[in-house]
């Protein structure tokens, strides 16, 4: 059994969405299949038949994506809540979207109002991409220090817009900018010794200045959206420090698109603050695996389907 005053709820980004999620808890449990059926209401398309049938390629577009992992995440919370009503975690996060997702579980606002705010994150970003098309490139093996330097260098020296997106772990960097100036930073870390850098299959250059425009726009969709202060911490991909505000979510979500996401400074910061285990809550396993990086130490759970979930609920009771 967890102590949850020692848990953090980790809640996934894009990237982490497949096929058929969040079907197994639909069959399985009432307030799941509520969940998307009003997701599906809201949006006025079937996203859950967009999860669990596809096309995969429907499925991988960023503005059904968004949505189709903030509804998954909270319909497992939902369960996990029902089921277990003790259920409190001491610190909330999320990687990119699932900060929303993060905000929605700790009634920062209700699943209605993020789920709009969601959809519009989504489709703000996919119009971005397509109208400025960007790039997003993994880079594996090198210091985040090594990986910003090499950013800024092959912006002054091409005049284009690359920059680091993502400090996932020691290690593994996400950069994001313009196609040329992106091609030009994997050959540079591939020059500096990287393990790995490559290409990522996006077309949309997250947490750069070409999100710019979309910024913008989420912005209104932001001051549009009534926030309560969170009943648990949440730590912010911008700050890398807990939200207890209204006025620094605001803060934080206005910065969101074009502000790299300091997850490896967030997940050490809820280590110092006395995190031991942490739970994933939605699709895919990839949180669980970067904090694995961060600190092997720590107590991984995964509940990204109903096995999984099945297994976690017995140990807890």
């Amino acid at each position: 059994m967890i102590d949850w005053r020692k848990t953090a709820a980790l809640f996934p980004g894009q990237g982490s969405q497949i096929l058929g999620m969040g079907a197994d808890f639909a069959r399985a449990y009432e307030i799941a299949r509520d969940t998307f059926a009003e997701a599906d209401e809201i949006l006025g398309f079937s996203l859950s038949e967009i999860c669990w049938q596809g096309p995969a390629a429907a499925l991988d577009q960023t503005a059904k994506t968004q949505p189709a992992l903030y509804v998954t995440s909270l319909a497992i919370w939902r369960v996990l809540r029902d089921l277990l009503p003790a259920t409190e975690p001491a610190w909330m996060a999320g990687h990119s979207l699932g900060e929303l997702s993060a905000l929605a579980a700790a009634d920062a606002l209700d699943f209605a109002a993020g789920l709009r705010l969601v959809r519009a994150r989504g489709n703000l970003m996919q119009r971005a991409g397509e109208s400025q098309p960007g790039a997003m490139a993994a880079i594996l093996g090198l210091e985040i220090a090594v990986v910003r330097d090499l950013c800024s260098a092959v912006a002054q020296e091409s005049g284009g817009t690359v920059v680091l997106a993502n400090d996932n772990c020691p290690g593994q960097a996400v950069v994001s900018g313009d196609v040329p100036a992106v091609e030009e930073l994997i050959k540079a870390a591939r020059a500096a010794g990287a393990r790995r850098a490559v290409r990522l299959a996006v077309s949309v250059a997250a947490h750069s200045p070409l999100m710019s425009a979309a910024q913008a726009d989420f912005h209104d969709a932001v001051q549009a959206t009534e926030f309560n202060s969170p009943v648990i911490p949440v730590i912010g991909n911008v700050s890398a420090q807990p939200l207890d505000t209204t006025d620094q979510i605001r803060a934080e979500l206005n910065q969101q698109l074009t502000q790299p996401v300091r997850w490896a400074e967030s997940m050490t910061a809820l280590i110092e603050a006395g995190a031991h285990t942490f739970v994933e809550i939605g699709a895919g396993k990839v949180l669980t695996g970067l904090l694995r990086r961060i600190d092997r130490q720590k107590t991984r759970i995964n509940i990204d389907s109903l096995p999984a979930f099945e297994l976690f609920l017995e140990a807890q009771t």
